[in-house]
């Protein structure tokens, strides 16, 4: 737990070496470590490895009266850097969480070095039926089975056993009713919300890698290609049969990739 600005915030902070954050998405119930646990050990081989529980989410105190927003996550962000003692630092940021990060390299290019994208929000795009249910979710074992199977291209992965965890996280103290919050309908004016301009993200010259799933029915597929035509030192890779989850269904894939292009001095 550290003091990131006003805010006490839970993070995990594994490895030593070149730092990296990794920003976690906005499904329901979601922590960083739900979100990063499979990638954690690998990626924090060879760097030091944060992964905070963004304001709102997870463990991370919830203070009264916040109002939740790109612009409140980020300086969030900003107060985690403070907080680690850290000028510059490689993003990583799922869906939401490419967002976020998005927004801060835009924001404060200075602190940051390298971006990985993955399954990225941060371009208007027609809500999805998908990402409707996520940010609509309402608690019931059956609801956050639904939400899963959004998720997932392998709906093998989606069992009950995980659907009960899942559903028991987001019934925590706090936590669905900061997640009510942030989402309410209508949905299309949230994706919009966390959209930057076209000619900020045009402006970015960090070097960025963006992955998505070409399945993907929560974030589609096309925000990965606009964000690849818009940020001119960026490359991308499309993983097939595969939905949302890249950093879980194509959990090799995605390690083999960040750690390559992350290894790579500018």
């Amino acid at each position: 737990m550290v003091r990131a600005g006003s805010i006490d915030t839970n993070l995990h902070d594994v490895g030593a070496g070149k730092p990296v954050l990794l920003v976690h998405g906005s499904g329901p119930g979601v922590t960083a470590w739900a979100n990063w646990r499979t990638v954690m050990p690998e990626l924090s081989r060879r760097r030091r490895v944060i992964a905070p529980d963004m304001v709102g989410f997870g463990f991370t105190e919830r203070p009264q009266g916040i109002r939740y927003g790109l612009d409140t996550w980020v300086e969030h962000l900003v107060g985690i850097l403070d907080a680690m003692e850290l000028d510059r630092v490689d993003f990583v940021g799922n869906s939401f969480g490419g967002g976020l990060s998005l927004a801060f390299a835009i924001r404060f290019p200075h602190r940051v070095r390298r971006l990985v994208l993955m399954g990225s929000a941060g371009v208007s795009f027609k809500l999805t039926d998908g990402l409707d249910a996520v940010w609509g979710y309402e608690p019931s074992v059956p609801n956050m089975r639904k939400v899963m199977d959004y998720f997932a291209y392998d709906r093998s992965l989606v069992s009950d056993e995980l659907a009960e965890l899942r559903y028991g996280a987001s019934i925590r103290p706090g936590f669905q009713e900061a997640f009510a919050s942030m989402f309410p309908a209508p949905r299309q004016r949230w994706v919009d919300a966390l959209a930057s301009p076209d000619q900020d993200i045009r402006a970015i010259r960090h070097e960025t890698l963006i992955l998505h799933g070409r399945d993907d029915r929560v974030v589609p597929l096309e925000t990965s290609l606009r964000l690849n035509q818009l940020i001119e030192p960026s490359q991308l890779h499309v993983f097939g049969r595969c939905g949302h989850w890249v950093q879980i269904e194509q959990n090799q894939g995605f390690i083999r990739l960040v750690n390559d292009f992350l290894d790579t001095e500018d």
